[in-house]
């Protein structure tokens, strides 16, 4: 198991050199140059989290209390989320302003990243010469039980998706894994004959079972762990988290169902 031992100024530094220089390794391997086709590929590849990044210790932030003992680390502070966040509206605003769009939440674990997704685009849109008029729905799809993937994908609220018919739809996702929920949320949207269809994920996870799906927008591609925190939940526990962490697997145990 990872060990967290990084302060947060060491931690931070290594953060961004680890990203870049992964993301150096993978350009250089494939021989692609540095152009502003290479800069689009990498944005909807989100900010690249290796898979030695040991995090954040618990005592540099603050969390619930009652979780002390049920996490490993600090994987991604509330901060960084934020910044990100704000990019991806600037991505979003800078390809499809000057539109009404519908944003399409997947609840529960998108609720916190769409909220704040929404209000930076608004910001933007206040003080931009493009303008994004947005309303805003919600689907429910439960994909997982404990930790481990579903074979059944349930979509709750779908009677609705008939209002997408001929609207630009933008769907905010917490967490893309293998992309088989998506895929099957996507395929039954696309019933309903949507102008446009996008796909924002806070995270995509590296995954051996992955079927290469990506979506439009990325925020964050993380290493095949379990995360909860920022409305990413276990079994409905630790959504209250404002940052993005590690759960033990004494946690595991504890909030299994």
């Amino acid at each position: 198991r990872t060990d967290c031992r990084c302060t947060l100024a060491q931690g931070s530094k290594y953060f961004i050199q680890r990203c870049q220089l992964l993301t150096f390794q993978r350009y250089s391997s494939s021989q692609m140059a540095w152009s502003s086709s290479t800069a689009s590929a990498s944005r909807d590849q989100g900010l690249v989290i290796p898979d030695d990044w040991p995090g954040y210790e618990l005592d540099l932030f603050t969390f619930p209390h009652h979780y002390t003992e049920d996490l490993e680390c600090v994987f991604i502070p509330h901060g960084i989320i934020m910044d990100r966040t704000e990019r991806l509206a600037k991505d979003i605003m800078n390809d499809i302003g000057d539109n009404y769009i519908t944003v399409l939440c997947v609840l529960k674990g998108g609720y916190k990243f769409c909220a704040d997704l929404v209000e930076h685009i608004k910001n933007l849109s206040r003080n931009s010469d493009k303008f994004i008029s947005m309303r805003v729905d919600f689907v429910k799809v439960k994909s997982y039980c404990n930790d481990q993937s579903m074979e059944k994908i349930q979509i709750i609220g779908g009677e609705e998706l008939s209002k997408l018919t001929g609207k630009n739809v933008l769907i905010v996702e917490d967490i893309v894994g293998t992309g088989r929920t998506m895929r099957s949320l996507l395929s039954h949207i696309k019933q309903f004959k949507p102008k446009m269809l996008k796909v924002v994920s806070l995270l995509v996870k590296r995954t051996q079972e992955g079927h290469g799906y990506r979506p439009d927008y990325a925020g964050f591609e993380i290493p095949d762990i379990f995360v909860v925190g920022y409305a990413l939940d276990y079994n409905e526990y630790f959504r209250d988290l404002n940052h993005i962490c590690i759960i033990s697997e004494k946690a595991k145990a504890k909030y299994k169902v």
